[in-house]
């Protein structure tokens, strides 16, 4: 009697926790979903009728392997390439419009006043909580919000600084150096050579990269550089079926390797860590490098604060934190170089006038910090590069709280995406040559370059957030620029393939084949 009773309770028990379960299913992916949807119709903004699990995703997915299938001609018109299924959506519904990413209604804030509120408005539009397989890429300052961002910016700032910048030139000057003397090596006879910059700029910032943020320990910091690279396509190819609910639970060959790339990872730099933080501990002097200026910081808030838990970070945000000097340091740089290099082979009269200035402020000597700052041309073209391929092609936030943007009310549980590449290119706020390469247009500097005086330029993000390395990529490619202005002249080969793709950041797919030629001096 009693075993039936037990037996009879258990089933029940079963019985109630899968309803229970059923229903959160049901509601989570259903009555959720349906209830955000009609709200946003009576806001006026448009999408596709919800699609149970996977929404907009599978549409998604098609348009984006369609839009990269082939080659495009030579034109810097690339959004409905690079934006395809975004693009569509504006198109057909309009630039007040959402997608759906799985169950989640992404709407698109495409005007540029409700873009600075969104930036301005930290607490209600949140980096959206990631995606645990994107997690094993990066993490980081970049990812977090709230006083976990606070406290980490805080810490971080120090490595950034103008003057800590200023330190790190002989670096990126040595870097850059070992670059030119590579590319002097593969010259023919004749003075010229054929090559696809592409690798060799990726491996020039990797170098860069790795000696500001490790010092002496490299060599180290490289391979770990190339596992971050390897980690970024795996993430790629990993994230569109991300949002189908336990898809990412399956042991699929990507999955794994990704997880074994994040472990290799985490145990290489907690070696470098830990190395480093003996070494503070006996006392030495701790070297002038990202890793080093930030544990300094670190162990200095640690002191200052030493009675609470919560100041500081762990080793394992260390950690994040160094991958992401690996992702966001590599990724930004390097894209920018190689389309300036493709936009100024198609462009000999703006790579003929950043040349002549170049020249003039440096002649044949070693780029020098305050030289550099004088660059207007070079500066001017490398704004229009980010303008028309911004590393990020759009950036996507969370809604916290029901929050009121302009004559629209969001819902909290909702995505919004501000689509920075579909706004550079924008026709009514840049003016007829919107989708043309005319650095001219920043000659005044950005705020008066666009027609509207609002946030249209954004290729760092913008407002509290706005990207803490900016400063250094920029000076970064700067130095890489003059060096290779002062060497050589460079044009398209007729192998150059033009087909910009989304890796995380916008790449060339085929890579940038140039023919170089050696100036005489």
């Amino acid at each position: 009697m009693v075993a039936a009773c037990l037996s009879t309770t258990l089933f029940v028990t079963l019985i109630v926790g899968f309803v229970i379960w059923l229903w959160r299913i049901i509601n989570s992916y259903w009555f959720i979903p349906k209830k955000l949807e009609k709200f946003l119709r009576e806001q006026g903004l448009k999408g596709n009728p919800y699609r149970p699990l996977s929404g907009d995703l599978n549409d998604l997915s098609k348009s984006k392997k369609e839009a990269e299938s082939k080659p495009m001609p030579i034109s810097d018109d690339i959004i409905p390439r690079v934006s395809s299924y975004l693009h569509q959506s504006v198109t057909k519904h309009g630039k007040n419009s959402f997608i759906w990413y799985g169950a989640i209604p992404r709407v698109t804030l495409y005007d540029p006043a409700l873009i600075r509120d969104a930036f301005n408005k930290i607490d209600d539009f949140q980096k959206p909580n990631a995606i645990p397989l994107t997690k094993l890429l990066v993490r980081g300052l970049v990812t977090y919000d709230g006083e976990k961002w606070s406290k980490h910016r805080k810490i971080i700032n120090p490595a950034f600084n103008i003057e800590k910048i200023k330190i790190m030139l002989p670096i990126f000057f040595k870097s850059c150096n070992d670059l030119i003397s590579q590319w002097e090596e593969m010259l023919s006879s004749d003075g010229s050579c054929e090559l696809d910059v592409w690798p060799f700029l990726q491996n020039l910032v990797s170098d860069v990269i790795s000696r500001t943020a490790f010092g002496s320990s490299y060599e180290e910091g490289k391979r770990i550089f190339e596992l971050q690279k390897e980690q970024a396509g795996l993430t790629t190819k990993a994230f569109i079926k991300a949002y189908i609910p336990g898809w990412r639970f399956l042991p699929t060959p990507t999955h794994l390797r990704m997880k074994e790339v994040n472990r290799d990872i985490k145990s290489s730099l907690k070696d470098i860590i830990n190395k480093r933080e003996q070494a503070m501990k006996a006392g030495e002097s701790t070297e002038n490098d990202l890793l080093g200026i930030l544990l300094e910081s670190n162990h200095k808030e640690i002191q200052e604060h030493g009675d609470n838990k919560d100041v500081g970070m762990t080793i394992d945000d260390v950690i994040e934190e160094c991958k992401l000097f690996y992702f966001a340091g590599q990724e930004t740089t390097a894209v920018l170089l190689v389309w300036t290099m493709v936009l100024l082979s198609r462009y000999p009269d703006w790579q003929t006038r950043a040349r002549e200035e170049v020249f003039q402020v440096f002649g044949n000597q070693k780029p020098d910090f305050d030289g550099m700052s004088r660059l207007k041309i070079v500066t001017m073209i490398f704004y229009e590069v980010l303008r028309l391929y911004p590393p990020a092609t759009f950036l996507p936030r969370t809604v916290s709280n029901s929050v009121k943007i302009g004559n629209i009310t969001l819902p909290a549980g909702i995505q919004v995406t501000l689509p920075i590449a579909l706004v550079h290119h924008d026709r009514e706020i840049w003016g007829d040559d919107a989708k043309e390469f005319n650095p001219e247009r920043f000659a005044d500097g950005i705020s008066k370059a666009t027609n509207d005086g609002k946030v249209s330029f954004f290729p760092f993000g913008w407002g509290p957030r706005i990207c803490i390395g900016q400063t250094f990529a920029l000076v970064e490619a700067k130095m890489a620029l003059a060096l290779i202005l002062q060497m050589f002249t460079f044009e398209l080969s007729p192998t150059y393939t033009h087909a910009p793709i989304v890796v995380v950041t916008l790449q060339p797919k085929h890579g940038a084949h140039l023919i170089l030629r050696k100036i005489e001096i």
